[in-house]
């Protein structure tokens, strides 16, 4: 699609404001760009950012040899707030899916395991994101409409201009302090839209320790899978 040896996959134009470059979890770049944005601003700063792009996409490539697709066999390991249980496989029980100790999965539902743990995920994620949004929305007087799990693969959460707070289910993978940083991150967008010194401000007087949190999530974020 363009003349230097990096390939974009594809170029989504919105009402947004700013050009973002995207590495997907396949290692192919995605440029997000406002509608009016030329081929040739897009390339250009695709140039400029080469050094980044390169790093980024073999990491990505890496990634995926590191974290295989769950194969839902006797023993495997599925976190949930961060704390990593194996599955065992049962002849019976009363749902398809349950959390004691280790994860219980009849053995008949096994062939549907990847979307049962999906809807077991998504299930608890609405509970305790939306607990958690509540908790700290009264404490720091925030107030949104109500929170909405997503399956986004990339975005953790993001805030809609009618107070709508969407998370994806993914991140109830993650420890506690890492979803708690998420959702106070979308809590200030309420009120600060953009990335602006003031909102990183704003975030670190809700939760000083928010860049270790952050951190986290940029290391292990890719792990948080099915």
């Amino acid at each position: 699609m363009n003349g230097i040896d990096i390939e974009i996959e594809k170029v989504i134009r919105s009402r947004r404001t700013t050009l973002a470059l995207e590495i997907t979890e396949q290692g192919t770049l995605v440029v997000r760009a406002p509608l009016a944005t030329h081929d040739a601003t897009i390339h250009r700063i695709v140039e400029k950012h080469r050094t980044w792009i390169k790093t980024q996409t073999r990491r990505a490539k890496a990634r995926r040899f590191e974290t295989p697709p769950k194969t839902f066999v006797e023993g495997e390991r599925f976190p949930y707030l961060g704390v990593p249980y194996p599955l065992r496989l049962v002849e019976a029980q009363e749902t398809p899916l349950k959390l004691t100790e280790e994860f219980l999965l009849l053995k008949s539902a096994r062939p549907n395991a990847r979307e049962i743990f999906e809807r077991w995920y998504r299930t608890k994620a609405l509970t305790f994101i939306t607990d958690t949004a509540r908790r700290l929305a009264e404490r720091h007087a925030f107030r949104f409409e109500r929170v909405k799990i997503t399956g986004a693969r990339k975005r953790w959460g993001s805030c809609s201009p009618k107070g709508t707070l969407n998370f994806s289910w993914r991140l109830i993978l993650a420890p506690p302090p890492v979803v708690e940083y998420v959702v106070i991150h979308e809590l200030v967008h309420l009120v600060e839209r953009n990335h602006s010194r003031r909102f990183w401000r704003r975030v670190e007087s809700l939760m000083p320790d928010y860049k270790t949190q952050r951190a986290w999530l940029k290391e292990n974020g890719h792990r948080l899978t099915l």
